[in-house]
């Protein structure tokens, strides 16, 4: 495989060739494309601005890339709230429990604290896996919004 270059990143360029979704219960998206791997130099401070070009059909595509400094910095925030789901889960979790399996004399109700933390044991539990996988995935290169003809395009991260 190829070494990264330093203060470069290296990004697939996705041209969706179908995207289809079948079934009614039980949905199954089937996707197929074709990758393009490019070379990015970063920036040497700030964002800058790129233009890709896609080899299937010729689309220019522009691509915002960070500096290394603020992608490791970026990356590390997004574990670090990962890491502070997890303490919300099992701290809004044990209370729930704690809460919710108490017996009420009539006419008392649960703390107010008790539906806030079902909701944080549900939202936390969410959006914690997703944290942590983009922390993984995150590159510093984005994709900007393009017109309707360049929406069948992605970025992807290239993998060592």
């Amino acid at each position: 495989m190829n070494r990264p270059i330093p203060g470069t990143v290296e990004v697939a360029v996705r041209h969706i060739l179908s995207d289809k979704v079948t079934g009614f219960l039980v949905r199954t998206r089937r996707m197929t494309w074709k990758d393009n791997v490019f070379r990015v130099r970063r920036p040497q401070a700030g964002k800058q601005t790129v233009e890709l070009t896609c080899p299937v059909c010729d689309a220019s595509l522009l691509a915002e890339v960070r500096t290394e400094a603020r992608t490791r910095r970026t990356r590390i925030v997004l574990r670090t709230l990962a890491a502070l789901c997890v303490i919300v889960f099992f701290a809004a979790l044990a209370y729930t429990i704690h809460e919710g399996g108490k017996t009420l004399p009539e006419g008392q109700s649960l703390p107010t604290l008790f539906p806030v933390s079902v909701v944080s044991v549900f939202v936390t539990f969410a959006i914690t896996p997703a944290l942590f996988i983009h922390s993984r995935v995150y590159n510093g290169v984005s994709l900007l919004d393009a017109p309707k003809p360049r929406r069948v395009h992605g970025l992807r991260p290239v993998k060592d």
